[in-house]
């Protein structure tokens, strides 16, 4: 079939054609949006989940839904050598741009651009970027006002934070609206950024003020968000974002083909439901794949199976393959231990297949490796700093990208 035609999109936080599954996470943040328009209490809300279920494309969606409304955002990437001080101010920043013109009065907006100013300006005196902290303090926002003295500028981020966003929040209600603040990869985030943000959005929640955080990150991301605050597990709406149910997996598939005219055998679907296994970047590979494989309509099983071992080499290449080669060799040796155990069913009560995205005891892990558990924390958690496990609960680690036991089995030692 025509490969210009073809409708899927399987890239890094690209918006698929059609957007299946996801409705009741949109139908909560509508309700969210409301219930704040209106001045009711409401929580800000965290996403969690595996990579390539949809996070950072769900994110996005809600920011729409959001500006559809007329409120203010902005959207951040957090990183782990980066401090919250500058991408906040620059979100905040864009989000009061977008309310200004609908403020009466310039000199309200004047007076929280210099707060932002002075908050974007000033070190943090613990920032963790050492000497690299003296080249960001000279970052200079493009806010043409002078920078305000005694607000948001004690160089403290949990005072500074709750005093900016309190001060965003009301330039918010001004006009009769809100803000949201959007940060991807929340889990990067360090730990003192971590326990200011959540006191900011505990002062805020205590206020009713119009301003949210929409986070997205691993599934410890909540683990996280209660080791910087106890009271986080009751401040935020917590949603997992897991992978599709059959239905919307054929929806994702079925509905942008429909659009082409072009139509899928049942046995197409079956088989690509099980090669995908539902995870919304593998539906889009695949079904790219089998698109350009594909002579005519309607699409078959065994176009399906000609097609798959060109879309299991490009995610061996770009999904799987760049995050394996930022492992060093002990930190592989890691990996493929617990890649082992979650291929053995029924060796250990504790040990569930990888297909079903399963933590592995640590304890186990060193037990393969003939290693005490404290020799490998070092590798254990280097892999946690690049992403590649985590840790849902004690003992335990999981590898955030579905299917990468399956992978690594493949690899040569």
């Amino acid at each position: 079939m025509d490969p210009v035609r073809n409708p899927y999109a399987p890239g890094a936080g690209q918006r698929p054609p059609e957007l299946a599954g996801r409705g009741r996470e949109l139908d909560v943040f509508d309700i969210v949006l409301e219930r704040i328009a209106r001045g009711r209490p409401e929580r800000s809300l965290m996403l969690t989940g595996l990579r390539g279920v949809g996070k950072t494309v769900l994110l996005n969606t809600l920011r729409s839904q959001a500006i559809n409304r007329l409120w203010g955002s902005g959207k951040i990437e957090a990183r782990p050598d980066q401090s919250l001080r500058r991408p906040v101010a620059a979100a905040l920043h864009m989000a009061v741009r977008e309310l200004a013109p609908r403020h009466r009065a310039p000199d309200r907006i004047d007076a929280f651009l210099g707060v932002l100013k002075a908050f974007a300006q000033r070190s943090t005196p613990t920032g963790r970027a050492g000497a690299a902290t003296k080249l960001r303090d000279r970052w200079q926002p493009g806010i043409d006002v002078p920078a305000a003295s005694g607000r948001a500028d004690s160089g403290d981020i949990e005072i500074d934070l709750v005093e900016l966003l309190s001060d965003a929040a009301a330039v918010a209600s001004d006009v009769g609206t809100g803000i949201a603040i959007f940060i991807d990869e929340m889990q990067d985030l360090g730990p003192e950024d971590v326990s200011a943000l959540c006191a900011a959005c505990h002062e805020l929640s205590q206020l009713g003020a119009p301003l949210i955080v929409v986070g997205a990150g691993l599934p410890h991301l909540p683990a996280v968000l209660s080791a910087a605050k106890s009271y986080s597990e009751r401040l935020f709406r917590y949603q997992r974002i897991d992978r599709l149910d059959r239905i919307a997996a054929d929806r994702a598939l079925c509905a942008p083909a429909e659009r082409e005219e072009v139509e899928y055998e049942q046995k197409a679907l079956d088989l690509l439901y099980e090669k995908s296994g539902g995870y919304p970047y593998f539906v889009q590979a695949y079904g790219k794949a089998t698109w350009d494989h594909a002579p005519r309509s309607p699409i078959t099983a065994a176009d399906v199976r000609v097609a798959a071992p060109e879309a299991e080499a490009e995610l061996a290449v770009g999904f799987f393959g760049s995050r394996f080669e930022r492992a060093t060799p002990a930190e592989r040796e890691y990996m493929r231990a617990m890649a082992t155990m979650s291929a053995v069913e029924g060796e250990s009560p504790t040990v569930v297949r990888d297909d079903m995205d399963a933590a592995v005891p640590t304890a186990e892990i060193a037990r393969a490796l003939g290693r005490k558990p404290a020799s490998l924390s070092p590798a254990r958690d280097a892999l946690i700093k690049k992403g590649l496990i985590y840790s849902g609960e004690r003992g335990t680690v999981a590898f955030t990208v579905p299917h990468f036991g399956r992978y690594l089995r493949t690899q040569p030692a």
